[in-house]
């Protein structure tokens, strides 16, 4: 009987052994599955491809019309919102290759005003069609080419007057009649101020990128070396009567040419720092320089001097070419100083407006 309860014994933890086996079996393999999708988890995780945003961008299509006939011409499209003026009219060149960019005149309206290069297109746009007229503005030229041309021609023509050729003056009484001091001293001065006018062309000046018409830079050579030719002429001919009070009249005139010329460099060179800088929040203010202290009494003190110079250039020399010449220049200047100071109040209000435009209380 002891024997047979053991073998029941040993039965029972048998059955036990084997149930419980198969019990860590089961367990076990559950852990290793769990492992397993737990490696696959940290892997990496399958995540649903990202939605694609479909960025909507607005195009303009600018329809160019002629100016005079209200006829279309041609109609750019595809005009990101972004593009300017100036990129309008070289897509415009493209489709009509024979108006070049700068001489295309683009206007909202047929009477209006000719836009800028730097307008942005989208400030333009009141619909997704911008409708705008056309202009031919003719041959057009670099501002540097302009100055230059109009400055260098005084140069060589005065310098041709002065060495009195042949077949300006007569030989035999060029060699008779002895040149007065002030002669040597006009050419002096005259080639001055336009070397000064070349230099500051190339090195003080900043230009924009703009144009001007061809006709103006004719108007303008015209002007300057029609008049140089008649002052060089009169002050270089062998019959030539000097200043009526002599010596003095001529030192003390070229002694106030030469400071209008050195003040008209020195405010050129203030007004180009200023512009340089990026600062246009202020008017240019007076420095140490006392040639810059006139910016206290008038906001356009390079009128002032230019109109200085030829003035005193007038004293010293005595002649009637050159003070007509004066007189127009300083109405010209005037006008110029007039408008520019208009520009100056709507920007520089506080500083500006108590200030005159040229000549303090005059202009």
């Amino acid at each position: 009987m002891h024997q047979r309860q053991k073998l029941r014994t040993s039965e029972h933890r048998s059955d036990l052994a084997a149930h419980g086996g198969a019990l860590s079996m089961s367990h076990n393999d559950s852990r290793s599955f769990f492992n397993f999708s737990q490696l696959v988890l940290s892997a990496g995780q399958i995540k649903p491809s990202p939605a694609l945003k479909h960025s909507k961008i607005t195009y303009f299509e600018v329809e160019i019309l002629d100016v005079q006939s209200k006829k279309q011409i041609c109609i750019v499209d595809k005009v990101p919102p972004a593009s300017t003026l100036l990129d309008v009219k070289h897509k415009f060149h493209k489709a009509c290759p024979q108006w070049y960019p700068s001489r295309v005149g683009l206007q909202l309206e047929r009477n209006g005003p000719f836009l800028k290069d730097s307008i942005n297109i989208q400030s333009l746009a009141v619909s997704s069609i911008i409708t705008l007229y056309f202009t031919d503005l003719g041959q057009q030229v670099g501002w540097t080419t302009f100055f230059l041309t109009e400055y260098t021609g005084p140069l060589l023509i005065y310098l041709l007057f002065y060495i009195r050729l042949s077949t300006i003056y007569d030989q035999v009484e060029s060699r008779k009649n002895f040149r007065h001091p002030v002669v040597h001293l006009a050419c002096f001065c005259h080639c001055l101020h336009y070397i000064r006018h070349l230099l500051e062309t190339l090195f003080v000046h900043k230009f924009s990128e703009g144009h001007t018409p061809l006709k103006n830079m004719i108007k303008g050579c015209a002007f300057y070396w029609g008049f140089t030719s008649w002052i060089a002429y009169y002050i270089n001919h062998p019959r030539y009567t000097p200043p009526s009070f002599g010596h003095r009249q001529v030192s003390y005139a070229a002694l106030a040419f030469l400071m209008c010329e050195a003040g008209n460099h020195f405010i050129n060179v203030a007004l180009a720092h200023q512009t340089n800088s990026g600062s246009k929040t202020c008017f240019p203010s007076p420095t140490y320089n006392p040639f810059t202290w006139l910016f206290l009494l008038v906001s356009c003190p390079n009128y002032t001097y230019e109109a200085g110079s030829w003035i005193s250039f007038t004293v010293m020399t005595q002649t009637l070419p050159a003070g007509i010449f004066a007189f127009l220049m300083v109405i010209q200047m005037s006008l110029w100083a007039k408008k520019k100071h208009k520009l100056y109040l709507k920007r520089f209000y506080p500083e500006v407006r108590r200030k005159a435009a040229m000549i303090p209380i005059i202009f």
